[in-house]
Formats: C-alpha cells, structure tokens, sequence
C-alpha cells in the first residue's frame, strides 16, 4: 500500500513538473513571439520614417534642381509679397506655412547652435525672414537685435542650416510670391518663436 501511495505521488510529482515545464515552454515561446512582433513593428516604423526622410530629401532635390541659376530673380519691387506680424491672420494658408516653417526650426535639433551666445544677457531679437515660393530665403532682417553680435550670426546660422524650406502649396503660390514671417526669438531649453 506504502509503495503504491508512493508510486502515485511520484507520478503525480513528475506530471507536475512536465506540465510546469509545458507552461514554462509555452511561456517563453510566447515572448519569444511577442519580442519578434515589437521588432517588426520597430523595423516598419523605421523604414517608414526612412521613406518619408528620402521623400523629403528628394523635395529638397527637386527644389533646387528647379531653381535655374541662370534664370535671374525679379526685383523685390515686383514681387507679390504677404507680411505675417503675429499669430492670427485671416489667410489661413499663411498661417499654415509659417507654424510649418516654425516647426521645422523647433524641431531639427537647432538649439545646440544658439546655446552658447544665448547665455549672454541679450533682449529677445525679432526677426523677418522673407521665404521665396520655390522654399529660398530672400531675406533676414533684425528688426530687433538681440545685443549680442554672436547671438544674431547664431540665429542667422539657424535659418540657413534649415534651407530650402517647404514650397509653397498651390493656393499661395498663386496669389504670393514672398511671404514675410516676423517672430520673436526667444531661448530657454530650445528655441521659440513668438
């Protein structure tokens, strides 16, 4: 009776443990599948954020490919240009682009070139930047200086490091062929524009 009671607890013991072993097996297939499913999605992620940068780049290309060196720029004096002072405006197109154009500049990692000079006591610059419709500057002006000769060189380094900038849609290419945007600069853990 003992050896039969000791049989049956040593076979239940041992389905135990396979079935521990079934579940730790299921268990780590599991992760396993889970782990391969994150790094598809981490892969698809990154090709697509591959495309759009090549998408971008092959607009930069094309816009400047389009841009004939040799095909002089008309006056300014001829030009159909929109002068944006603030954030509210009732073309709402222009808006657009200039939160577009302020985007870029926010988020390209621009800060690490004002950093240093923006230490400096200065007042908060305000600054014009004329943007052509094929996405080139025409013009920066500092209708405020910052006071610091460095800061300004620095914020005029920002806006080349960003050019071309986007063209402009169809609906403003029609009517503008220069958009004013004037924002205010100011600096504390990154650049922003008011």
């Amino acid at each position: 009776m003992q050896r039969e009671a000791a049989r049956t607890e040593a076979a239940q013991r041992e389905a135990a443990r396979v079935e521990a072993e079934r579940r730790e097996t299921q268990r780590q297939e599991a992760a396993r599948v889970e782990a391969q499913e994150a790094a598809a999605r981490r892969e698809a992620a990154l090709r697509a954020i591959g495309r759009q940068l090549d998408e971008e780049a092959a607009q930069r290309q094309a816009a400047t490919a389009s841009a004939d060196p040799s095909r002089p720029l008309p006056p300014p004096w001829t030009l159909r240009r929109y002068r944006l002072f603030g954030r509210t405006d009732p073309n709402q197109d222009v808006i657009l682009y200039a939160e577009a154009w302020e985007r870029k500049i926010h988020l390209n990692m621009t800060f690490d070139m004002v950093r240093e000079p923006a230490k400096q006591p200065h007042t908060n610059p305000v600054v014009k930047v004329a943007i052509r419709s094929d996405g080139s500057v025409e013009s920066v002006t500092f209708v405020v200086s910052s006071g610091v000769a460095a800061l300004d060189n620095a914020i005029q380094r920002v806006i080349d490091s960003q050019k071309p900038y986007r063209v402009f849609p169809p609906s403003l290419a029609r009517e503008y062929d220069v958009i004013e945007i004037r924002r205010t600069w100011h600096f504390d853990t990154a650049i922003r524009l008011y």
